[in-house]
């Protein structure tokens, strides 16, 4: 499931070519047909991330809301503005040594994104690519329209720009009080509203509970974009036991874990990658963004030795996600 930097990503895309454009909205599968008729034609407004879900204003006071879930994705294809994401091997994004210097050669990940380019405005190209947990590029970037492939739940188009939408686990239309209601119910995102209500908000709902704090963290009403990768990640990096209750977890911890999550959101929307391990060099740097296995500290490590103290790294299930987590160093 894409986690809440993918999303971020995703509305960023619309905003640059699709915001401020009369929309032709279709639904390729048929399953969105009532929607796209009401929306088609009209000029999109906003397009907004908060956590995992999606929000698309219309003129008229309309939405479009889309929660990818599981399986979903955008594919965008046409002569787009793509961000420049990445800080190049010596200006890494999110770390204390940021100099900006141009790489020669992009670094493609084991998804085929590329994971390396220079710092600066967003550029307009031609381009086919697949934006959901893992961006690639797709075939067929010079034919327009492009050719309708697979179950297409929506197609937004303007005169320029295409997108896709397939397998989303909500895709409808909604007035304003509707997505309120639907923001009102999620936790803090940090890209969103005022950080310091944000972190309070956080903490306040985390030391209330007496769930344990790795079910906590997957809660989107207690906080919003966060899923079993940054859950495992920021657990290990806080030291903290994912059983711990909520109500157990020392205060400056639930902040340090709140402002972890600030930190590693913003590295995961400008680089297009879950990068949880911070203090690399830059040859290992660049091993982490182009391998998954090279860019976190316990997941999908199960049985191998963590990378801190040698224990094996666990796996579990906690309410039907898998965890992982270092029995030593979260003690």
């Amino acid at each position: 499931m894409p986690e809440g930097h993918s999303v971020h990503r995703i509305a960023r895309q619309f905003s640059r070519n699709f915001v401020g454009r009369p929309i032709a909205v279709s639904s390729p599968q048929g399953r969105f047909v009532e929607g796209a008729a009401i929306l088609n034609g009209r000029e999109m407004i906003d397009a907004r991330a908060v956590g995992k879900q999606m929000f698309l204003e219309f003129e008229g006071e309309v939405w479009l809301r889309v929660h990818l879930g599981l399986y979903g994705a955008w594919d965008f294809a046409g002569d787009i503005l793509v961000d420049a994401t990445i800080a190049a091997a010596n200006g890494r994004m999110g770390q204390t040594n940021q100099r900006g210097t141009e790489l020669d050669e992009p670094v493609f990940d084991d998804a085929g994104e590329n994971s390396l380019a220079s710092i600066g405005a967003p550029r307009k190209t031609r381009v086919h690519v697949r934006m959901s947990e893992q961006t690639r590029d797709i075939d067929d970037a010079d034919e327009w329209p492009p050719p309708v492939v697979g179950q297409v739940r929506a197609r937004l188009m303007t005169t320029e720009a295409c997108a896709d939408l397939r397998g989303p686990t909500a895709c409808v239309v909604e007035t304003p009080e509707q997505i309120r209601a639907v923001i009102d119910r999620l936790g803090p995102d940090p890209l969103v509203g005022d950080p310091a209500e944000n972190e309070e908000r956080f903490v306040a709902a985390v030391r209330r509970r007496a769930v344990a704090i790795g079910q906590l963290l997957m809660d989107q009403a207690v906080v919003s974009g966060i899923g079993n990768v940054y859950r495992a990640e920021m657990l290990f990096r806080a030291g903290l036991d994912p059983h711990t209750p909520g109500k157990s977890v020392p205060e400056e911890i639930a902040r340090g874990l709140w402002r972890d999550w600030v930190a590693l959101l913003e590295i995961g929307v400008q680089t297009g990658q879950m990068m949880t391990m911070d203090g690399l060099a830059d040859d290992a740097w660049r091993r982490a963004m182009a391998s998954r296995d090279d860019r976190h500290w316990v997941y999908h490590r199960a049985g191998l030795p963590c990378r801190v103290c040698g224990t094996e790294i666990l796996l579990e299930e906690m309410q039907a996600r898998k965890l992982y987590w270092c029995p030593t160093c979260q003690e």
